[in-house]
Formats: C-alpha cells, structure tokens, sequence
C-alpha cells in the first residue's frame, strides 16, 4: 500500500487543480501529548497520513515525555462535548475515533453523543492506565465498560490488558483467545475487537480481527526489539482513517497494521526515554538519495545526532 491515500484531481477551465473531493473527515477525541508518542498528536499525523482530514477535540492534557506519563489534567466534561458537538453539526463525518477520555464523566457525555449520531462508526483505543492510581483505572474502566463500549463499534487493545479489563476473572492455565475476547465485548454491546500483540514465539507478534462468531483476519509481524509509545493509538487512528476512506472492515484492519509496522520499523527516540513510531515513514528521502556530497566545509545543523535516532 501506498501511503498518503491521495483523491485523483480535476484541471478547471482555467487550469488550477481541485481536488474531485475532499477528504473524509475523522473526528478523533483524546488527550495531549506534549512527547508527541500518543494522543491526539498520534492522531492527527497518522489520520492524515493514510488520506483523511483529522477533526481533533481535546479532552485535556498529560504531563509527560518519552519515558511515561506523571499526571493528567482533564477539561470539564462540557467543553470536551462542545467541542465534539460543534465538529460533527458543521462537518460530514465518517467515523469517531476515541482514545483517552481523562474522567468517567466525560465517558458518560461521550457515550451520550455517540449514541446521538448512531449512525457513525465508532473506533475505541483501550488507553495506557499502568500510570494512574487503582481507584481512578477502576472507576475509568467501569464507565467505559457500562457506558461507551455499547456504542463501539471496533474496540482496539493489548491483550494483555483486554484480558485484564474484559476478564478480570480469568484463571485458566492459557490466556484466552482473541474470540473469547470477543465474546467478552459482546456482552457489552462491541461488535469487533482488534486483539494487538499476542507473542507467537520469540521473534513473532500476532494481531486479530475478531468478533464473538469468528476470527475474521490475522496477520503476523517481526517482533521489534524496541518499547514504543503510541503504538495503539496509531494503529486504532490507521483503521478510523481507512474506514472513513471506504475500505470495508478486513482491509482496514490489513492496511492499518501495513501503515503501524512501516511506523514502527522507521521509529526514533526523539528523547531520552521510549521509541516514537515515525507516521511520516512513507514521506522519508531514501538514504541513497541524501548520498551527495556536500559542499566542503558546510555544516548541516539539521542532521546533527541527538541520543538514539533509530530504534
């Protein structure tokens, strides 16, 4: 695949060139990232990234870098619904993409809205909470699991903490499978689940589409040896884009996880902590084309080495 999904254009009688039409329109609901890893920066670069046009409302801001998160401030419940509101009135949106929503009651206003405009296909990130204290990841759980997760339509985790989450009883000796995970969703109202990094060996990480009758599409990738931030998040925001560009559900799924490897495998650590997946790997001169010499004597000041530029 190639990456942006541009529109074929059009010359007009006096020769500027229109695009035939416009983007689809993605309206992606989360949180700043001042690192950049994840959120909403996440989002916006990879929705427009596959050919979409990022419609962001911001539910607050983390205080964090590129080793973890410390703290969040959340916006009022109400401005994070306005904002949403004043998008999808103005604008034909396709899809919804939602990550972190900082407070269960801005989850409730979230659901309130998603159920308001059914039509809309919702995509569902299951957040990094390892951060935050056991009473708030409880409280911010149960209002997902009761009140948005009947309005997700594409629910994208871990399944690590998909288990954790959906099955906090499970005892078994195996892990369970990506369809009892479904299944899990089901109970709830989620019609599809995107299970993320099940390890198949050492050196293989698998991810399925699935939902509660069947395992839909797999697809298999190298492992990277590298701990990445935002690797959901682009991924989920990969498949809200491609959706709301016309791909049907399996295609999406596919493309999404062409778009995160390509993402992964060209990542950086633009900081002193994790990785960064490079969403504008597709836009990068090869090397062999950057192989001139320079002038002698010159000093590129914007390819100087910061820490680690490769994972």
């Amino acid at each position: 695949m190639t990456f942006p999904n541009i529109e074929p254009t059009d010359v007009d009688p006096e020769g500027a060139s229109a695009p035939l039409s416009a983007p689809a329109c993605v309206l992606a609901i989360g949180a700043n990232d001042p690192s950049g890893a994840a959120g909403l920066a996440a989002d916006v670069l990879t929705i427009a990234s596959v050919g979409a046009h990022p419609l962001p409302v911001v539910t607050g801001a983390w205080i964090r870098d590129t080793a973890g998160i410390r703290d969040f401030f959340g916006l009022p419940e109400e401005a994070v619904a306005e904002q949403a509101r004043a998008a999808l009135e103005d604008v034909s949106v396709r899809v919804i993409k939602i990550g972190f929503a900082g407070r269960p009651e801005t989850l409730a206003v979230l659901a309130e809205l998603t159920t308001e405009y059914g039509e809309i296909p919702v995509v569902a990130c299951l957040p990094d909470l390892t951060w935050w204290s056991d009473d708030a990841i409880d409280a911010y759980l149960d209002a997902l699991r009761e009140l948005l997760l009947p309005e997700v339509t594409v629910l994208v985790g871990n399944v690590g903490n998909l288990t954790r989450w959906l099955l906090p009883e499970w005892s078994g000796e195996r892990g369970p499978t990506p369809r009892e995970l479904a299944i899990a969703a089901a109970e709830f109202g989620t019609h599809y689940v995107v299970v993320t990094g099940i390890h198949q060996g050492h050196e293989t990480i698998e991810n399925v589409l699935v939902n509660a009758q069947s395992v839909l599409a797999s697809e298999r990738f190298e492992r990277i040896e590298a701990v990445f931030s935002g690797a959901s998040d682009t991924l989920a925001s990969a498949l809200a884009a491609l959706l709301a560009t016309g791909c049907d559900l399996t295609e999406a799924f596919r493309d999404a996880l062409q778009y995160l490897d390509g993402a992964l495998d060209a990542g950086f650590r633009p900081g002193m902590g994790g990785a960064v997946p490079d969403r504008l790997f597709w836009a990068q001169p090869d090397e062999a084309e950057n192989a001139e010499e320079a002038p002698e004597g010159s000093i590129d000041l914007l390819n100087q080495p910061f820490n680690d530029t490769r994972h």
